[in-house]
């Protein structure tokens, strides 16, 4: 049973945004920068909306152990980082120098770099070099789509009891419903794979593009 889904607007989700903590000035220079040095790579850049929940998600479960799969030019792991304890580590995994020496400037700006460990290479190959004992309290995962049932299969292992694992773009703008291309249609496997994992137990957030969270049992 369902009830009928809310209509999300232009003018309601600007509603919702500026009803939610706003994006500071790191926040804004660098999301801006993304979209004026990378115009044609900024779609892969989370909402600021979409950071500001990832902060909150991180300091209400009391994460210490986090991992990101993607990082681009470093919003998310912004996000992320600043929801750790001084003394919580991320480790970002990503395969670009260029972008993400956008995002070590941020985090510096932030006041986070000492938190975040930058693994450039294969993520399905730098995965593999974490410890094998379920140590991780939280992941993120928004790389290549076609690649997330690699990336979900390294990491849950690696989860203790209760970690979280949110996994972005799970909606594909509606087109889980009828894909069009090999990206669409990898996302749309995966998320009756992770349905049916029964190692976790999850819920699909109309965040953005669409945000799954996978509690680890």
């Amino acid at each position: 049973m369902t009830s009928k889904p809310l209509p999300l607007t232009p003018e309601l989700h600007a509603y919702l945004v500026a009803h939610g903590s706003s994006p500071d000035g790191t926040v804004r220079d660098l999301y801006e920068e993304t979209i004026a040095a990378l115009p044609d790579q900024a779609v892969m850049q989370v909402a600021p909306e979409q950071a500001a929940f990832l902060t909150f998600l991180v300091r209400l479960l009391g994460v210490r152990q986090a991992v990101e799969v993607g990082t681009f030019t470093g919003l998310s792991s912004l996000a992320i980082a600043r929801g750790l304890p001084e003394d919580g580590r991320l480790t970002c995994f990503d395969i670009s120098e260029e972008y993400t020496g956008i995002a070590r400037r941020y985090w510096e700006q932030a006041g986070v770099a000492d938190r975040i460990e930058l693994r450039i290479g294969p993520a399905g190959d730098t995965l593999r070099e974490l410890p094998l004992e379920r140590h991780l309290d939280f992941a993120f995962i928004d790389a290549d789509k076609t690649g997330y049932p690699v990336y979900w299969d390294e990491l849950v292992p690696r989860m203790r009891p209760g970690g979280v694992i949110a996994v972005d773009n799970t909606l594909r703008g509606g087109r889980v419903l009828a894909p069009r291309d090999a990206d669409d249609r990898a996302i749309a496997a995966f998320n009756d794979e992770v349905l049916a994992d029964v190692r976790v137990e999850t819920v699909m957030l109309p965040i953005a593009d669409g945000v799954t969270l996978a509690r680890v049992r």
